[in-house]
């Protein structure tokens, strides 16, 4: 009975071991990453690349999730980068597949890592609130898939952040899950298909240009598919307003 006082301070203390491995990783890896992490390391290391994927493809698909679920998971700096190399190394196809599956995987570490640690004090928090707090939350859980959904595919926010807020308001695992791999598809096919004619664009000595990204024929069916993801929560409001 006497050593509880100590165990229960440090199995609250453990909980917030792997985010603040992740905060210490990210920042170290922005203060020194960030020139390699590019564009011109990737066009300077292209034919060493591409010679070791046609010699060892199954290695170099596992290589480059390693290191994309990295990326990912510490946040650092380089998720446009491995995107684009996705698919000027394995093609379209098999490119996006890698890339979801990696991006899927790193975001799902960082949500379980916050939902861990300081995600599980705040959501309970919030559950045990009253008010706007409360109401908002209630707002979340009836519209939770719409929103996760929302996230992904607004342009505008950023990855990182649509990984730690879900984690923080206390969203359900498996709707992360299932509205990362599913919402991060369209964004994942415009990289990698950048990334399928970069070495043309390497080869005029030109840099890969992702303000494809903001042309209407690519933005606009991404902001079609927004809109569909809010339709339930316009439609859940319009028929409490009706009611």
């Amino acid at each position: 009975m006497s050593e509880l006082p100590k165990t229960e301070p440090q199995r609250g203390w453990a909980r917030y071991i792997p985010i603040a491995v992740i905060a210490a990783v990210a920042v170290a890896g922005w203060l020194t990453l960030g020139d390699y992490l590019s564009f011109e390391t990737l066009k300077n290391h292209r034919a060493a690349l591409l010679a070791y994927r046609d010699a060892h493809l199954g290695l170099m698909a596992a290589a480059f999730v390693a290191t994309y679920v990295a990326i990912v998971g510490f946040s650092l700096p380089g998720a446009a980068v491995a995107s684009v190399t996705g698919g000027f190394l394995f093609g379209l196809p098999l490119g996006t597949a890698l890339n979801v599956l990696s991006a899927t995987i790193g975001a799902a570490a960082i949500f379980l890592a916050v939902r861990w640690g300081p995600g599980r004090v705040l959501t309970a928090r919030m559950e045990a609130s009253e008010g706007t707090v409360r109401r908002l939350t209630e707002g979340l859980r009836r519209n939770e898939i719409s929103v996760l959904f929302l996230l992904r595919l607004v342009p505008a926010v950023p990855f990182f952040v649509a990984n730690l807020l879900p984690a923080l308001v206390g969203v359900k695992f498996g709707n992360f899950l299932f509205t990362t791999a599913l919402g991060i598809i369209p964004g994942a096919l415009v990289f990698t298909w950048i990334g399928v004619g970069v070495g043309e664009v390497f080869d005029r000595g030109d840099t890969p240009d992702l303000s494809l990204l903001r042309e209407p024929h690519v933005i606009g069916p991404i902001l079609g598919l927004c809109a569909l993801a809010a339709l339930p929560i316009v439609v859940r409001l319009l028929r409490r307003k009706g009611g």
